[in-house]
């Protein structure tokens, strides 16, 4: 049931005098007033990002760890609970602190209600695009928005974009959207009403000789690169930045013809290209970078006025202001789940920006009533699948989510689970950082575990290994998460384990951050002795 925002405004204030939580019931924010934002400056852009096809509202616990080291220790995105109140100047037990933090994430989850939904993303989106004006504004979606959902799976995401056509997104780029065939994701493209740029993804010279499709047979750009679009009168360039490592992360095999990658120098190239043609007022990178390596890009190539990022999911309240030689670059990122949308403002003058401001705006379902097309949609779209989608499989016995750098309670299950149905000493599973959460006590359904576990490559494996091929596999994902170059950083968390304890210095020398690995019963591993392993996801190598 959808409750209107007066009805929760007074269910807040119920809760208040029965003395029922009071100090989320008393926050400083004001209910009615969250999303009333006032028309500022002269052109705005409204961003989401990673909503891995969530159409209805869910339940998100943010992680309650997230670390970073050399020059991201102690800054955003590495920072959780209490630390990230402290340094955005957050009241605690706030709306937005629950929105943003792990911090009693069930009992506010239980009192706010579920976070996120399409019919009511579109109600939001309507008002800021109307109150501000709608020509003044662009939607932007930073990708994962094909992937991540039974429906999605089922339908080979294009539940998600007639859902995006329906939203009215502007302009989009991409990851997960690459592990559908590369036909189906040139398919979708057409079928989606907005545009798909991507200026790091090329199309082989092979590939090109044979006829290839390309955006640009000249360049080998697959996509689109940038746009131009004119708000209030003003251009404003827009760059698409896919995500640059998909053929390592994701099975290359599904889009055999293309390379991806930073391309940090080609992007400068086409940076001062478009500030000398096309002499925009602002350029806009909408990336799926991550946002360590945005904020390293933001550094060392100019021109770039706001990186609106995604692909770590990252919910960052305000944009944070990156110097580089010619300037200053904001960086921002929105979060996952359809849980946020971020609004950035710009002011012009002279046709430069003259000054900007930026809302990281929660999506509560409750205080946001549903688009009635959006939701006919959505409950169409669903209806063949409904039955599957809610087969009940159990109840959960403590609060089931999966974010964290090393582990989470619905990633253990999953663990458990191959162990047990494969019957091996280990198991593996990848640190996605998609994947909803389920209350304690709730019905886990089969829609729940396609939140965790719908991959386009989604086999399950189990065979001999040896300890040094299990310690190879946990030391490539360290270096993937932990390496001192952002740019080396592939996003993600650390492979789950089943079965399996280990230590690990996350500052330690490549090769050598995994040691006193051993098994459950405190058996070593030892580096030429097999085990028995399971494994979700990638075939073995």
């Amino acid at each position: 049931m959808n409750m209107s925002r007066r009805e929760f405004s007074r269910l807040m204030a119920m809760a208040g005098a029965a003395g029922i939580m009071p100090s989320y019931a008393h926050s400083n924010q004001s209910l009615d007033k969250m999303y009333d934002l006032p028309s500022w400056g002269d052109v705005r852009l409204l961003h989401m990002t990673d909503c891995h096809a969530q159409l209805n509202p869910i339940y998100f616990r943010e992680p309650n760890v997230n670390l970073g080291f050399y020059g991201s220790k102690g800054k955003a995105p590495h920072l959780v609970g209490k630390a990230l109140l402290k340094e955005f100047e957050i009241k605690d037990k706030s709306l937005t602190a629950h929105a943003l933090t792990y911090l009693d994430f069930e009992n506010a989850a239980q009192l706010y209600g579920k976070v996120g939904g399409f019919a009511h993303l579109k109600t939001l989106v309507d008002k800021l695009r109307n109150n501000y004006g709608p020509s003044k504004t662009l939607l932007l979606d930073g990708g994962d928005t094909w992937q991540g959902s039974g429906t999605s799976y089922w339908t080979r995401g294009k539940d998600m974009v007639e859902a995006c056509n329906i939203l009215g997104v502007d302009i989009m780029t991409g990851h997960w959207e690459f592990t559908y065939q590369d036909s189906e994701v040139l398919e979708n493209v057409e079928l989606f009403k907005g545009e798909f740029l991507a200026q790091n993804i090329r199309v082989s010279d092979d590939a090109l000789f044979d006829d290839a499709p390309a955006y640009d047979e000249d360049t080998g750009h697959a996509f689109k690169p940038y746009t131009i679009k004119i708000l209030n009168g003003h251009r404003i360039a827009v760059i698409g930045q896919a995500f640059p490592y998909t053929p390592i992360a994701n099975p290359k095999r599904f889009v055999p013809d293309w390379s991806f990658g930073i391309r940090d120098g080609e992007m400068q190239e086409l940076v001062n290209e478009i500030r000398e043609t096309e002499k925009p007022a602002a350029v806009v990178v909408l990336s799926h970078n991550g946002m360590d390596v945005d904020l390293k890009m933001a550094s060392v190539v100019s021109g770039i006025d706001a990186i609106l990022g995604g692909h770590t999911h990252d919910g960052v309240p305000k944009a944070i202001e990156v110097k580089n030689e010619q300037g200053m670059t904001l960086v921002t990122n929105a979060g996952s789940n359809g849980k946020f949308l971020g609004v950035l403002d710009f002011k012009f003058a002279s046709g430069k920006i003259a000054g900007y401001q930026y809302k990281l705006l929660p999506i509560f379902s409750n205080m946001l009533k549903a688009d009635p097309k959006m939701q006919k949609y959505i409950d169409a779209v669903r209806k063949p699948f409904l039955e599957k989608l809610q087969e009940p499989l159990g109840i959960a016995g403590s609060l089931l989510y999966r974010r964290g750098n090393f582990n989470g309670t619905f990633d253990q299950v999953i663990c458990d689970a191959l162990r047990e149905v494969k019957g091996a000493q280990v198991s593996l599973s990848p640190g996605f950082r998609w994947g909803t959460s389920v209350l304690a006590g709730d019905t886990i359904t089969m829609e729940n575990v396609l939140d965790q576990t719908c991959i386009t490559y989604p086999e399950t494996y189990a065979r001999e290994m040896k300890g040094s091929e299990i310690k190879l596999i946990l030391e490539d994902v360290a270096d993937n998460l932990f390496n001192k170059d952002p740019y080396y950083q592939q996003g993600g968390d650390m492979v789950r384990v089943g079965g399996l304890d280990y230590a690990l210095n996350p500052k330690g020398q490549a090769g050598k951050r995994v040691t006193d690995m051993a098994l459950d019963d405190g058996t070593k591993i030892v580096a030429n002795k097999s085990y028995k392993a399971s494994r979700l996801g990638h075939s073995w190598k």
